[in-house]
């Protein structure tokens, strides 16, 4: 375990002269490597040290955690320069954290911890009853991660904690992509997760991510009241997100659509454990083919659904991304039925929402329908938004009446 980072023992770092410290002090969480002095004493700085931060008088400014390899070079974890970062400063954040999901929710399925947000910059806890999901995606919680899970264990009860190597960005941190099991026993199948009257079934040891997507909960619950009575087209499904909340909501059928055979094999376990077998069914294939040839079957659904993944997860790739989510809405809008809905969804950081908005438009104006947005939707409350942080505004969810 990594030993507890004490005030007396801890290394300076400097912003560069006239850089501006306002920024950081008003809550900015982040220092980019061109902010900061970075000489050899500071490039010779292990990824994850935690350091004092100081503005170019040599004021103290924040605790921060140091990675030299990264282009965010500092990540600010307590604005106290004296904190102690220990098992109790963790299990602090922690109970904090599990204090506002008590409050949301009734069971104990919700993202726990969502990096800067809640304290722990980084850090992605995903809780599925007593079986908790780290996704440490920064240097210094990957430094110190026996630390965060025994916390984490004594704040929840959980009895079993994973770890998730899986996070794109831990490339970007110069981690590794080995997962492991850091307390109790290897998991044997996946988790019924309830959730908006459905059942999901959750593979946290194999699945995309940490084997569940919490974001979605309120956009799920919001497509299940529009679902009863309805012919539903769940686009990119994954495990049935979509799908399985509008057949909860009363929907007719359900066509789940996704590219990976295990996420659509436990779609239809889920739809089997809701007793809703008869109304589902799954299909795998490429989306932009599989909306082609929904086309040419001349299908028609009351409730279309494409919740893609980020086509532009970064600046270079916004462009094409934006390219791309114009092309899903325009196959996408020709499948729905006279004065049905189509939701259109982006996880994309680099796509905000008024480019992301206008695309959609752009595509539905190319198959000839005439749209009304009913509905912006965002991320779950157990996903808070840090306002001084754009990036963490990440998921859209556009409704619109065709």
């Amino acid at each position: 375990m990594t030993a507890p980072s004490l005030a007396s023992d801890r290394p300076v770092i400097r912003l560069r002269p006239k850089m501006d410290p306002r920024r950081i002090r008003h809550g900015f969480p982040w220092a980019y490597a061109n902010e900061v002095v970075t000489d050899r004493r500071t490039k010779a700085l292990a990824p994850g040290t935690i350091a004092e931060l100081q503005d170019e008088h040599r004021n103290p400014m924040a605790l921060v955690a140091v990675n030299p390899a990264s282009k965010i070079i500092a990540r600010v974890i307590d604005m106290d320069v004296q904190a102690n970062v220990d098992t109790d400063w963790f299990a602090l954040r922690l109970a904090r954290a599990l204090s506002l999901r008590n409050r949301l929710f009734d069971a104990p399925f919700y993202r726990l911890i969502h990096a800067e947000a809640d304290g722990l910059p980084g850090v992605v806890i995903d809780r599925f009853g007593d079986v908790l999901v780290i996704q440490p995606n920064a240097a210094w919680a990957d430094a110190r991660i026996d630390m965060l899970a025994e916390a984490a264990m004594a704040v929840t009860g959980a009895r079993t904690v994973l770890k998730n190597a899986g996070g794109r960005t831990r490339s970007l941190e110069g981690l590794d992509d080995v997962s492991d099991v850091l307390h109790g026993a290897a998991l044997e199948g996946p988790i019924p997760v309830p959730m908006n009257g459905a059942t999901y079934m959750a593979d946290v040891t194999g699945g995309q991510k940490t084997g569940l997507f919490y974001d979605q909960r309120p956009n799920h619950a919001f497509a299940a009241d529009l679902a009863q009575g309805a012919r539903v087209l769940d686009m990119f499904s994954h495990v049935g997100g979509f799908g399985l909340a509008a057949l909860a909501g009363g929907a007719t059928s359900a066509l789940c659509v996704d590219g990976s055979a295990p996420a659509l094999d436990l779609a239809t376990q889920g739809a089997a454990a809701m007793g809703a077998s008869d109304r589902f069914e799954a299909r795998q294939g490429d989306a932009f083919d599989v909306l082609t040839a929904l086309g040419e079957e001349s299908a028609e659904f009351d409730l279309v659904i494409c919740d893609p993944p980020a086509f532009a997860p970064a600046k270079p790739a916004l462009d094409a991304g934006l390219r791309a989510y114009e092309r899903i809405a325009r196959l996408s809008a020709s499948l729905v039925a006279p004065n049905g809905i189509l939701a259109l969804c982006s996880c994309s950081h680099a796509a905000d929402l008024e480019k992301f908005r206008s695309a959609c438009v752009r595509g539905i104006g190319r198959a000839g329908r005439s749209p009304a947005l009913i509905r912006t939707g965002f991320a779950g409350p157990d996903h808070p938004l840090l306002p001084q942080l754009a990036e963490s505004g990440y998921l859209k969810a556009l409704f619109f009446r065709l």
